[in-house]
């Protein structure tokens, strides 16, 4: 019985209204990331089921600021709409809003009927069809890093962090996060039922880290994005600021978006797979119905015990570095976070258990095998990065390539490893170039987001910063 049922609405409605729920708030992501949304009363779910709810298609055009990019398909074509329709499989009560639920949408193109160019989800479902062509069921373990910070009339922005505790990385409780902040957040995600498992304070002060469970990566890309739509919600409930911008302060270090990597047959058996990076990230026996299957990352007669689909998922990986940064580091502020004794991937290479890499292969072994990409950061589109990086993957498979040896010892040598882009304009220009991954992807979505990319390029470069009035206004 399908999804769309009107049974199955109905049986939905009956429940939420004996939960008391009046409103469901149905959100999907624009090209950001950000969650656009529309409340739809309770009763007029099955009208927005049927029909859907009409769209401006240039919201996928808008930038932060909110002016529309010229993207083919927006203005040129006079503003057009697109319909979102409820997808109920993933409703849930919203845990700090008394009689409200949320679900995602999905997006359609009204004239086509089929998914929407710029649709993030649907660039994902697309590329998961593909490894479904090829017998591979990825799975996905997402861990996001964010700031938290205070209103502060005084400081650059209006926002200050929230705690200036400093070596605290890696701790819990009140010596970092004075407020109970995380442990309040935490909470409140288990009950919005999104496989959030650990948190804890990272390596700056005021800023945390949420680990995911693994999952199929469709599910895993949800979870990453409720995850952020709702830190940012609650942060504002406590007058408060949560941002995932990959570098916001000039004093501190970045917000990474590392995503655990495995893969099993489409059709594999039950496992139970060993947790990501030490405690978070992981798999248990709960999940198996979700994220099951025989670890064909693993092969203990294999160099490193890599199987050779985990080998040449490596070496596409590195293949297509330069240009999965465009999608992976999509802001011009996503480059500061680059650099050497950063911890965060300055050069393009790989390593065993090795954080000075851009892909660190953890050292469980058997269930547990999986690659940690290091590349994105924590303003990255949760479906974008994970189908583009699951789209360098595939074409690793493809080709069947080796990577080379594994970096060893610390690494930021710029004589043992090519280096990444620096700079967003050099990012795009590199995925403008990758035309195997452009073509995974689908040319009119990365045609889409290098119009959008451009632009936000362009609009900076005129813009005068606080920086250059003074370091030059003085002297010149």
């Amino acid at each position: 019985m399908s999804a769309d049922d009107p049974s199955v609405i109905r049986g939905h409605i009956d429940r939420l209204t004996n939960e008391g729920i009046d409103v469901v708030r149905v959100v999907y992501p624009d090209l950001l990331g950000s969650d656009r949304a529309r409340d739809v009363l309770l009763e007029h779910l099955p009208t927005a089921c049927a029909h859907g709810l009409a769209f401006c298609r240039a919201v996928f055009h808008t930038t932060p600021q909110g002016d529309v990019v010229p993207v083919a398909g927006g203005l040129d074509a006079g503003l057009p709409d697109v319909l979102v329709r409820p997808d109920l499989t993933t409703l849930q009560a919203l845990p700090w809003e008394p009689g409200v639920a949320t679900c995602l949408g999905d997006v359609t193109d009204p004239e086509s009927g089929g998914p929407a160019p710029e649709s993030p989800r649907d660039l994902l479902r697309a590329v998961l069809a593909r490894c479904a062509e090829h017998g591979l069921r990825p799975l996905v373990g997402p861990e996001l890093e964010y700031f938290l910070c205070e209103a502060d009339p005084a400081a650059p922005g209006g926002w200050r962090r929230y705690s200036a505790a400093k070596g605290a990385v890696y701790t819990a409780g009140l010596r970092a996060d004075p407020d109970n902040h995380l442990l309040r957040l935490l909470r409140l995600l288990r009950d919005l039922d999104i496989g959030v498992t650990a948190g804890n304070h990272e390596f700056d002060g005021a800023q945390f880290e949420i680990n995911i469970r693994h999952s199929e990566a469709l599910a895993a890309a949800d979870r990453a994005f409720r995850l952020k739509c709702a830190v940012k919600e609650l942060a504002r409930k406590e007058r408060r600021l949560a941002t995932f911008m990959a570098r916001p302060f000039n004093d501190a270090g970045g917000s990474g978006f590392h995503l655990h990597l495995s893969c099993t047959p489409a059709d594999g058996e039950s496992c139970t797979p060993a947790d990501g990076d030490g405690t978070a990230g992981g798999r248990t026996r709960k999940d198996a119905g979700d994220a099951g299957g025989r670890n064909t990352f693993d092969d203990p007669t294999a160099p490193h015990g890599l199987s050779s689909l985990a080998r040449h998922a490596v070496a596409g990986l590195l293949d297509h570095a330069a240009a999965l940064a465009a999608l992976l580091n999509p802001t011009i502020n996503s480059y500061k976070r680059f650099g050497p004794d950063t911890l965060a991937p300055w050069l393009i290479d790989w390593g065993l258990d090795n954080r000075s890499a851009m892909i660190r292969i953890p050292p469980e072994r058997g269930e547990g095998t999986r690659v940690e990409l290091r590349l994105g950061d924590a303003a990255a589109n949760p479906y974008i990065l994970v189908a583009g990086a699951l789209a360098a993957v595939l074409l690793g498979v493809e080709a069947a390539r080796e990577p080379p040896e594994p970096l060893r010892g610390y690494g930021y040598d710029t004589a043992r490893a090519a280096l990444l882009p620096t700079s967003l304009p050099a990012a795009l220009d590199a995925l403008e170039a990758d035309t195997a991954l452009s073509r995974l992807l689908g040319e009119d979505f990365v045609a889409a987001y290098l119009t959008y990319k451009r632009n936000e390029v362009e609009r900076f470069q005129q813009y005068v910063t606080d920086w250059e009035f003074i370091e030059y206004a003085y002297h010149l």
